[in-house]
């Protein structure tokens, strides 16, 4: 049965288009009689082409002529009039049916307008035309066109906002990416539902009950997340518990009591799951699906007081920020009278300070300093200039020599032995590299550390140039077989150590 809106316009229509046409079929007539009457009485006729002439033969005045002329233009506008007139309510009855009838059941309805508008103008401008050629055969449109050229690029211009919303419109009409009562969220975070869609904008009610209006060319431009009103949405709610609580347990009564949420769908069952393994707990997330999108603020509160009181039964706790602080008492760092005297002990065990007495390797001790090196890492270098010598307390050390091309480990050192000692009392380049195996830590003495001692025990000199020629013939040995080289060498390491710390011969 039609609807009474449905039934009155119809009515409305009919009575409407009814009474034009029967105007219009009376004007003719009514035309015909006012012509034959008023020009039989200036004694004047109409040509095929509709001029006005002299039946007589006498040539009628001026102002005769536009008179007849003015009542028969005035017949022909009140015939495009009702004409227009006739149209108008024959789309606007015809687009009631299309746009409110028969596409109510989809849901267009709402955001058809704007389609209906551009239609509904289309058919009007083609009418007019139409219309208007059938009044007024003789006058030309298309010099009326080509002179409103510069009128429409001006008019183009100054509407140029107003035509790019109603194209953007247009384009949104056409794509329909939404309709009234879907909930969206634009990219600049706004979010609401869709309230009205028009030729201009779109009006969005946000869910603090204010009124966002978009004009469709900006609208156009955004990236939009669109939550259809006839679909089951999913929501993600978070909640956390303790690494003690049982992750089996806590998905079931979770699960069960969001199931029984009002807005809640039933067709799909909610999922529980773990989210993260969070340095304070266990991150959870609570997927839903609404069955009405746009109250999931209350939906997703709902579903967190829900969660409290069911943890609250269940013996289930929240997560919160914790920090486990472990006191460790530090070693204490040794004095500086302890530190000298480790140190003077470890100097006393090195053959080569054997001579020194407690007073000298106490100064040494002083004067000297602690390095650490890194597996791999070269504690000296062949070729390298120094003035220190190393004593090893912790680690291994490789003492290598290019035998070629290849490197050649001629020696390995470990602790309480030492090396350096060429370079530091001759100021010899070094005849050797040497590389920590492992982590090494040694004692660097330096020529300013050694030099006082020398001058105070001379003694020390002779018996630390014996153990330099030892060793310098042992390297040599190694390096090329030439016994002689050790004599010929004997009796210069004593002058180059006299001469490199600037003693007396």
């Amino acid at each position: 049965m039609p609807s009474p809106e449905l039934q009155k316009r119809s009515i409305y229509f009919v009575i409407f288009a009814g009474s034009i046409v029967l105007i219009l079929l009376l004007l003719p007539f009514i035309e015909n009689g006012i012509k034959g009457y008023g020009l039989a009485q200036f004694g004047l006729g109409l040509t095929p082409d509709g001029n006005v002439v002299s039946t007589d033969e006498s040539t009628p005045s001026m102002v005769t002529t536009t008179l007849v002329e003015l009542g028969l233009t005035l017949f022909s506008i009140a015939k495009i009039i009702l004409w227009m007139a006739l149209v108008i309510a024959t789309v606007r009855f015809v687009a009631f049916l299309v746009f409110k009838t028969a596409l109510r059941g989809s849901g267009q309805a709402e955001i058809a307008t704007l389609l209906r508008t551009v239609i509904s103008v289309i058919v009007y401008i083609v009418a007019f035309f139409i219309i208007f050629q059938s009044q007024f055969p003789t006058v030309q449109l298309a010099p009326l066109f080509t002179g409103s050229t510069i009128i429409g690029i001006v008019v183009g211009l100054a509407l140029q906002d107003t035509l790019g919303n109603l194209f953007a419109g247009i384009a949104l009409q056409a794509d329909q990416p939404f309709q009234v009562g879907d909930v969206v969220q634009l990219a600049s975070g706004s979010t609401g539902v869709i309230e009205g869609v028009s030729w201009r904008g779109v009006r969005i009610r946000t869910f603090q009950n204010k009124l966002l209006v978009m004009s469709n060319a900006v609208l156009g431009k955004e990236s939009i997340e669109v939550a259809p009103k006839d679909n089951l949405n999913a929501r993600i709610v978070f909640f956390n518990t303790l690494y003690t609580n049982s992750p089996a347990k806590t998905i079931q009564v979770v699960r069960e009591a969001v199931r029984h949420v009002e807005n809640v769908s039933a067709k799909i069952r909610p999922v529980v799951r773990i989210r993260d393994l969070a340095p304070d707990g266990l991150d959870w997330e609570v997927k839903y699906w609404a069955e009405d999108y746009t109250r999931f603020n209350e939906t997703d509160a709902l579903i967190r007081q829900r969660i409290w009181y069911l943890f609250n039964r269940e013996k289930i706790d929240f997560a919160y920020p914790t920090r486990t602080v472990v006191i460790q008492n530090a070693p204490e760092a040794p004095t500086v009278d302890e530190y000298l005297d480790i140190t003077s002990e470890r100097l006393s065990r090195i053959q080569i300070f054997a001579p020194l007495s407690e007073e000298e390797l106490a100064r040494l001790a002083r004067a000297s300093k602690t390095r650490v090196f890194a597996p791999g890492e070269s504690i000296v270098r062949r070729g390298q200039e120094g003035n220190s010598m190393f004593v090893i307390t912790r680690g291994t050390v490789e003492v290598q020599i290019a035998d070629g091309e290849e490197i050649r480990t001629i020696n390995t050192l470990k602790e309480n032995d030492y090396f350096g000692e060429m370079s530091l009392l001759t100021g010899e380049p070094r005849t050797a590299t040497v590389t920590a195996a492992e982590e090494t830590e040694v004692l660097q003495i330096s020529k300013s550390a050694l030099k006082p001692i020398f001058e105070t025990n001379p003694d020390l000199v002779k018996a630390v140039c014996e153990m330099i020629e030892e060793r310098k013939a042992l390297l040599n040995a190694r390096v090329e077989d030439e016994p002689e080289n050790v004599s010929r060498q004997s009796g210069g390491v004593l002058r180059s150590i006299r001469k490199f710390f600037g003693m007396g011969q």
